[in-house]
């Protein structure tokens, strides 16, 4: 079993007889379809990229900011699944640049166009300056992705959005909840489907992530014991993100149909689990100091130490959730994928009032956190946003 599974709390892949009911369908659309798939080099996006291109797509073309994790894409499938008979090529481009734009006008010939760029971290919010940046990416270059996709005749705009999207107390989660609304207001000009799922086990910036740079540089593992996730594995991501772009019809979000019986755990616990298939015995400190100071030794002993600590930075969920009450459903159509039916409903007002009000701000070249939170509010009335004047970088 793989053990990414078995960390998480099961024993099985959760999309795997939704994926061979469907996978001829999946494959007969790939292979006569052009792909763009935007911010294809994070780890959601080089999972979704691997789906395509294993079904061996007429054309895949892929943009990321990052160059380096562009290049280990590349030697990535390379390495794993060699060529494919269709167009497969790489850009490093900021999608909100001069350039991005050139290079949409001079091919933009694609059916279906992936966006898998976000800023995805709640510690983005910590200052005013890097939450602005969080609205661009989030909200402004996807209402920006969707017109270009409608204006070159792309067949289907598919974005990522996020759990923390449905009642969000998070500025991140409610930047993708505005995101939601802006694509509804698109979806009446150019299909469009998007999805809600949970964190990504070992994604790049992840807490797992970062437990295997931990154990590389030999320093002691540290996460809250009161906060419970779902997760996914990258390969689920990228399926999840594949079904609901070519099987979705317009305005669905699909969501995985996960259960806190079988897979709720709490980040301690999977750090508990994964020294354990290392071959260590996980150590409980009091301080940080004190788990900093055996680091230096206790490995050579078999052990590892830990620092678990209850959470109280602003931001953090007390639960999960991938729907409202005030959504409607569709359970039925996959076994093990639900999908939020939705009306094309948003308020155009509200919507231009929010780009007038941001661009404003950045014309000035000055603005507080504070003036972005009540803009965030006016969006959302019932936004539990939660500030404790705590966030994780003041965390080990």
């Amino acid at each position: 079993m793989d053990f990414t599974l078995e960390l998480i709390g099961r024993d099985s892949e959760l999309f795997e007889n939704d994926i061979k009911i469907h996978d001829n369908e999946l494959r007969k659309i790939t292979r006569s379809s052009r792909f763009l798939v935007i911010g294809g080099a994070g780890s959601i996006g080089q999972a979704v990229v691997k789906e395509i291109f294993k079904r061996n797509p007429k054309k895949l073309h892929v943009v990321d900011i990052s160059e380096n994790n562009m290049v280990e894409l590349v030697r990535d499938i390379r390495s794993s699944l060699g060529y494919i008979e269709g167009e497969f090529k790489t850009f490093a481009l900021d999608i909100a640049s001069i350039e991005y734009d050139a290079f949409i006008n001079s091919d933009g010939a694609y059916d279906y166009v992936l966006n898998l760029s976000a800023l995805k971290h709640v510690r983005s919010e910590k200052d005013p300056f890097t939450l602005m940046r969080m609205i661009d990416v989030n909200i402004k270059n996807t209402d920006k992705t969707a017109r270009q996709a409608r204006e070159n005749g792309v067949k289907k705009y598919f974005c990522v959005s996020t759990d923390k999207a449905a009642n969000p107390v998070n500025m991140m989660g409610a930047s993708k909840r505005i995101m939601e609304m802006f694509l509804m207001r698109r979806s009446l000009e150019i299909p469009i489907s998007t999805a809600r799922f949970a964190n990504v086990a070992f994604s790049d910036g992840s807490l797992l992530h970062g437990f295997n740079q931990r154990i590389q540089k030999r320093q002691p593992l540290s996460a809250p014991n009161d906060v419970k996730r779902y997760f996914v594995t990258p390969k689920e991501s990228g399926e999840l993100c594949l079904m609901s772009c070519l099987l979705g019809e317009n305005r669905e979000i699909f969501f995985p149909k996960l259960s806190e019986r079988l897979h709720l755990i709490t980040f301690a616990d999977i750090a508990v689990k994964y020294l354990q298939n290392l071959g260590y015995e996980a150590y409980l400190c009091e301080t940080e100091d004190e788990a900093r100071e055996l680091a230096k030794t206790l490995p050579d002993e078999g052990k590892w130490p830990c620092y678990f600590f209850s959470s109280d930075t602003t931001g953090e969920k007390d639960f999960e959730e991938f729907f409202t009450e005030n959504e409607t459903l569709d359970t039925t159509r996959f076994e093990n994928l639900g999908i939020i039916k939705n009306e094309a409903v948003f308020d155009a007002e509200n919507l231009d009032y929010f780009i007038k009000s941001i661009d404003e701000l950045k014309d000035k070249k000055k603005w507080s956190k504070k003036q972005i939170v009540e803009l965030f509010f006016e969006m959302i009335p019932d936004f539990s946003h939660k500030e404790t004047k705590k966030y994780l970088d003041g965390r080990m």
